[in-house]
This record gives C-alpha cells, structure tokens and sequence, in this order.
C-alpha cells in the first residue's frame, strides 16, 4: 500500500536553477526561444567608479588635454570617498595613459595628450601571456604594411618623402661606419614615418606597434651576429621612387620582398625569434 504524504510533511522547495531549466525545457517544447536571463549587479569598486567618471568626462569633452583636475582634497570631497580611494584610481589612470601625475607646489592631476605606446605595451602583455604568437606577430606585419604603402601611396606629402629620404641618408653613414646597431635604429625610425604618411592616426599606432616588436627581433640578430642585411639602402630608395611615383603595386612588391629577406634571414638564428627575445629590454644604443 503506497504511503500518502502527511500535511506536516515538508516539501523541499525547489531551486531557482532547477526552474529555469523548466521554463526553458517549456519553451523549446513549445518551439518558442526562452526568455533571456540576467546575471546578479555588483558594485563597482569605488576607484573603478571614479575612472570611470573621469573618462566620462574626457569622453564629453569636459576635461582636455593638458586641463589639471581639482586639488585632491576638493575631488575626494565632490566624489565623497576617501583620498586614499582617489589616490589609487589617479595611479590607475596614470599607468593607463590617461593622466600624468605631477609633484610640487605647481603640481597635481594633469590630462595627457594621449600616449601611444601604451598600445605597444598592450602587444607585449599579449605575447608574454601567449594571447598571440611571434608567427602570428609577423604575419600581422606583412598585412598591415601592405595596407600602409597603399594609403602612403595616396596620401604621402612632400614632407614625408623628404623624412624618409633624409633617414636613407643616416643609414647609409651608420652602414658605412659600421653603426649596425644605430642602423637598426633607423630602420625603426623609417617605418614610423612611412606609418605617418598614411594620414591615419589607428593605423600608424597598429603600425608602430607590431614594429617596436619586430625590430627586437632584428636588434638581437644583428647584436649577436655583428653582421646585417647587406643593400639595404638601395632596396629603401626604389621603394622611395615607388612611393614619390605614387605606384602602390610597385612600391608594395618592393616592400614585400624586403620583408621576406628580413624574416629568412631571422629564421636562420633561431634564438633571435624566441619570445624571450621580443619581450628583453632594450639594449643602450635603441630607443624604447
């Protein structure tokens, strides 16, 4: 004989999660899509809170660059938290880029004009935690460049050409002396200003970016070999007489096979394309 629940019996409620897993079962029965479903609000932090704000601000354009925000004691007062809290969401924006804080009687929280490089640091975190691999890095390279002698094509002036010829000229005096190092150095540099030529902003900070890694690579190589790319100034002028000529597919062509004759001569060592390479400090004689 089947027992019957007594009316004092408990019954266990059932579990929210439990629920949901019916209604959602419901409604794939019915062949209608479940309603959406919503995590739990949590408070921000209280420094999150204040940059957040600050950004806001700068997004709306209240605060510029180069405008100092109000002294510490006012702006933890307007925002009601402690200046312990302030000071730690400054620093944070600070490490950001965002804010540059200065100290002394003439000092304070000044906006910054923006710092580019905070996106070379960005690469370099991703490559440290293996988010992107050094392959992948060159292969990046080699698009983007193809995207930046299009547009340099285009949009180059005659002050460009003239930058770029005058840092040919360095690396003909550095090759000549036997400044290998300082060679590399230019070569940095000329890719910083054939990314300017393009005339846009994003593309020169991608630019820039994947070529302060890449030239590591090269700096370790012709660090450890006391040896570089032999005729490398006569491959940057007919690629400059490509460019005045405003000929993409030619100035791109040239580019390319540069590029690979880089990489092959890189993939001989295979030390100068470890990680631990691409991320060592720089050596005295290569601007960070």
């Amino acid at each position: 004989m089947s027992r019957k629940s007594s009316p004092h019996t408990a019954v266990s409620p059932r579990s929210p999660s439990s629920k949901r897993r019916d209604r959602v079962a419901d409604h794939r029965a019915a062949g209608t899509p479940p309603p959406p479903t919503f995590r739990p609000i949590h408070t921000r932090r209280a420094f999150e809170e204040i940059c957040a704000r600050i950004r806001g601000q700068l997004a709306l354009g209240v605060l510029k660059p180069g405008d100092k925000l109000p002294p510490e004691r006012d702006l933890a007062q307007q925002l009601g938290v402690s200046r312990n809290v302030l000071r730690e969401a400054l620093r944070s924006l600070e490490m950001a880029g965002v804010l540059r804080l200065q100290k002394g009687v003439k000092g304070g929280a000044f906006v910054q004009a923006g710092d580019t490089s905070r996106m070379n640091v960005v690469m370099q975190d991703m490559l440290s935690l293996g988010t992107i691999s050094v392959r992948e890095l060159s292969e990046a390279r080699i698009h983007v460049l193809d995207l930046v002698v299009g547009l340099a094509c285009a949009n180059a002036r005659q002050a460009d050409f003239a930058a770029l010829e005058a840092n040919i000229e360095r690396t003909d005096i550095a090759t000549a002396e036997g400044r290998l190092l300082d060679r590399v150095e230019c070569s940095r540099e000329f890719y910083k200003i054939l990314a300017a030529a393009t005339g846009n902003k994003v593309i020169a900070m991608i630019m820039d970016s994947v070529t302060e890694i890449h030239m590591r690579f090269v700096y370790a190589k012709v660090a450890s070999s006391g040896v570089a790319m032999a005729g490398l100034s006569e491959r940057r002028r007919k690629f400059l007489t490509a460019l005045r000529e405003r000929n993409a597919s030619s100035a791109t062509r040239l580019m390319r096979s540069h590029l690979e004759a880089v990489q092959r001569m890189l993939e001989q060592d295979p030390g100068a394309m470890s990680l631990q390479v691409a991320l060592a400090e720089m050596q005295p004689g290569m601007r960070r």
